[in-house]
This record gives C-alpha cells, structure tokens and sequence, in this order.
C-alpha cells in the first residue's frame, strides 16, 4: 500500500476540522468496536475467575482420587492405604467413612452428608482446616461425639459452638418396640466456611469411630481419599491404580465426580463468547454502513482519482484502510479498557455493594458470593484478532463498491 493511499483513508476516516478530528460516524463506530470487546474480555476473565476459583475450593475440601470398594465397604484399609502410598504421584491418602444423616436441633431438623475422618490424616488430603471459622479438627477424637459443621448448615439449625445437636442414622435399631432409626446426641466442636453453599449447607465432619459406629461398620471404611503431586494427572492416576486394584475396588476422581459441573461452566462461557461476539460483530458491520455513507459522500473525489490515474484497487485499499484504522482504533482502546475492567472488577463491585447495600452473589443462591476475575492473555489475542478480521471483512463490499465507481458518469453528473 502506498503513503498516498494510506493519507487518503486517515483523511476519510478524521473527517473536517469542524468534526474535532474525528468525525461522528467514525468515534460512533469506534466506540460500539471497543465497547464490545471490553465487556467481551471482562465477562471472559470473570467466567475465568469462577472456574479457578470454584475448582480450587472443589480441590479444597475432596479429595483428587477417590477409592471405594465394590462391596460398598474397605476391608483392612491400613494395608491398603499403605500400598495406595507407594504408588507414583501419590502424596498422602486418608480413610473416611460417609452416610447421609439427618441434624436435629429443638424443632429444626436438616439433611447432611457426614465424613467420619481422621483429623491428622484428613487434614494431608484436604484444606478444610484453612476454612475454619471457629474450633478445630483436633477436638474430633475417638468417642467425643463432637462435631463440625458447615457454617450454613449450623446457621440453619441455630447452634453454636458448645451447642448439642441430635445426628439420626439410617441405620435401624430393632427394638421390641419396633424398628426405631440410630440417633446419638453430638456437640458442636467447630464450624467451617468454604463460600461454598454445597459443603457449608450440607456437610458433616466428625471422628472416623464415631462415624462407624453409626453406620455399623465395625472395622471397616467406606473408602480411602488420596492427594497427589499433580492434580491435572487424576485421571491417569486413575486409570494406572483400576489396574492394578481391579476388580475389588474402583477408583474415581474429581474430574468424573464434578464433570457436568465443570463442562456446564464452559459451555456457559461458550455461549457468552458466542454472544458478545455477535454484539462486536453487530459493531463492526456498523462500518459498513458508515463506509457506504462515506462512498456516497466522497463519489466526486473518487471520480477526480480515477481521472489521476489511481487504478481501482488503489480506490479499494482507500477505504479498506479507512475502515481498518477505525478497527484497529476500536480494538486497542477495547483491549485497554478490557484489561483495565478485567483487573479491577473485584474492587468495583465491592464498592457498589458497599455504597448500594445490594449483595450481587447471594450465598443462598452461588456458590461463591464474591466476583473473581482471572485475566488470560489467551483470551485477550483471540479476541483481538477475531475483531479485526471482522472489522477488516467488513470493509471489503463498500471498498469494491467505490473501485467500481465510473468517472465519465459521475461528473457528467455533478
């Protein structure tokens, strides 16, 4: 392209001097171009954000691997936990013992998932001990029938820690009364806050023996949780453990047990990057009708370059450079803005809570009750060069249509 040509469209696109340098068709265009892409970047890195930051809570509070038996309880776990750790890319392993329970404090009762755990072992498998708000997992021990709820769950019951709580099992007693259901009365000991609503509405943690007694296991555990070096390897690690441990036992991992959780979360990034980008590429087809306008307006001019000696695909890169200066205008200041935004998204929508009272994230409804926001460059350059394809295909029909402008028709009618 030559200076001549490159001149010409800045000159278009500016418009007079009496427009302010710019004119207001092209600032129009231009602001829809950057608009778009930095709400686009913003709702990228804030889907980006709760990913990680759900993932990371998840990993928190379940294990990485999970092994269970097909017989619905492990027998000599303490030999296989030990073989478990000989195991490559295992980091530590731990017994746990689950049942669905029902809570009942005076006249609430709630539904629960308990964990019967032991707490030096649980605490190398899980994080659970960072999210304790008040207590702690020592005060578990064999036979103290104490107890740790989500913060949640204790709120929903009306207890504190001190407090004492009946725990209903699903198994029976048989009595000459009848069938009657295992209860046993528990004190509260500590409560948990993990910000999410799954584990503090809906999970119980207390001593791994207290817990087999209630689910009548005698000796054995419903299964063994691991932790390894790698958490991206889970399902590797999986698959090398279902051979060697198979068919007596199975093991399963985080990316099976929360797979429709996390394939939901990108198929709903999916669709809001499907949708933004129709709203840039709504923007961006704005430049043809500007460049149409623009077309209309300089025909005269066209028709004296042609007359010069300018060949129609010089007249083409006119305006495809006019209507690419205003792309790649556009999609700077939207970059910049969207990384500014994408940044201090957090810090802005705690001050508008702060300053409106209004809570965006009820932890009643999400299971995170804070806006996260994780910038990828990778998102950025897509976006970024998908925006000035677009731009720059939208060019193409008005530049055509100039370049086929005939001189002798147009001033013969001027």
């Amino acid at each position: 392209m030559t200076t001549i040509e490159y001149l010409i469209g800045w000159r278009y696109m500016c418009g007079k001097k009496h427009n302010h340098f710019i004119s207001f068709v092209s600032l129009i265009s231009i602001l829809g171009i950057a608009i778009g892409i930095t709400v686009l970047i913003t709702v990228l890195s804030v889907m980006n954000g709760f990913k990680e930051e759900i993932r990371s809570k998840i990993l928190d509070v379940v294990s990485h691997n999970t092994l269970t038996s097909i017989d619905g309880a492990v027998d000599d776990w303490e030999t296989l936990k030990d073989k478990l750790e000989q195991q490559p890319g295992v980091e530590a392993t731990a017994p746990f013992v689950e049942m669905q329970v029902m809570l009942m404090h005076d006249d609430r009762v709630r539904g629960a998932y308990a964990r019967g755990v032991i707490p030096e072992l649980e605490e190398t498998v899980s994080n659970i001990v960072g999210y304790l708000k008040e207590g702690s997992l020592e005060t578990l021990e064999p036979e103290s029938y104490n107890i740790v709820l989500g913060h949640t769950l204790a709120y929903t019951l009306g207890v504190n820690v001190g407090d004492k709580l009946t725990l209903i099992s699903p198994q029976v007693i048989i009595t000459p009364a009848g069938v009657t259901p295992r209860m046993r009365r528990f004190t509260l000991s500590g409560i948990f806050e993990t910000g999410l609503s799954e584990f503090d509405r809906g999970v119980v943690l207390l001593n791994l023996e207290d817990a087999r007694l209630l689910a009548r296991l005698d000796d054995k555990v419903s299964g063994i949780r691991l932790r390894l070096d790698d958490l991206f390897r889970s399902p590797e690690v999986s698959q090398q453990l279902n051979l060697e441990f198979a068919p007596n036992y199975w093991i399963t991992d985080w990316t099976r047990s929360h797979r429709n959780f996390f394939r939901a979360l990108e198929m709903e990034k999916l669709l809001l990057f499907l949708i933004m980008v129709l709203i840039i590429a709504i923007a961006a087809f704005n430049i043809i009708s500007m460049l149409v306008m623009v077309v209309v307006e300089k025909h005269s001019d066209i028709a004296i370059l042609r007359t010069m000696g300018m060949q129609p695909a010089q007249v083409m890169r006119v305006f495809i450079t006019q209507g690419c200066l205003i792309g790649l205008i556009g999609n700077i200041t939207g970059i910049i803005g969207g990384v500014l935004l994408a940044s201090y998204v957090e810090d802005i929508v705690t001050a508008v809570e702060s300053a409106t009272g209004f809570k965006f994230l009820s932890p009643d409804v999400y299971p995170i009750t804070e806006v996260p926001s994780q910038l990828m460059m990778d998102d950025v350059i897509v976006v970024g060069v998908l925006t000035f394809i677009m731009t720059a295909l939208s060019t193409l029909y008005p530049a055509w249509r100039a370049s086929r402008l005939q001189p002798a028709e147009v001033l013969r009618g001027t």
